[in-house]
């Protein structure tokens, strides 16, 4: 007989990536202005420490934000989807640089109309 020991669900065997994380960011959306927060240029860095530690680097347009709480959710569950746990996931905020409109991606800008 047989038995499995898996604890882990199917997609926590996917390998976690930089560009894998940046792609799941990229379904996180600014609650306000309705386009991602990578192409807001929010998202300042995204590092993989361990094959299942994410620390991301962010800021927001403005300090103070009160929609901050609604992001971090949605990059939580954004990151779970592939088996990052919240438990391993680092939101650093830093407000230096300052956020500008120049951090934007030239698709944000367009959808922005800029």
């Amino acid at each position: 007989m047989y038995r499995v020991l898996y604890t882990t669900s199917m997609t926590s065997l996917v390998r976690v990536t930089k560009k894998k994380i940046m792609d799941q960011l990229n379904l996180v959306f600014d609650p306000e202005m309705h386009i991602s927060i990578v192409d807001m240029g929010l998202v300042y860095e995204v590092t993989v420490k361990k094959p299942f530690m994410v620390h991301i680097l962010m800021t927001l347009t403005t300090i103070g934000c009160p929609l901050f709480g609604l992001i971090e959710e949605d990059i939580y569950l954004k990151l779970s989807e592939m088996g990052v746990e919240r438990k391993n996931t680092i939101i650093e905020m830093t407000f230096d640089p300052p956020w500008d409109m120049n951090r934007m991606t030239k698709r944000g800008k367009a959808l922005l109309g800029i």
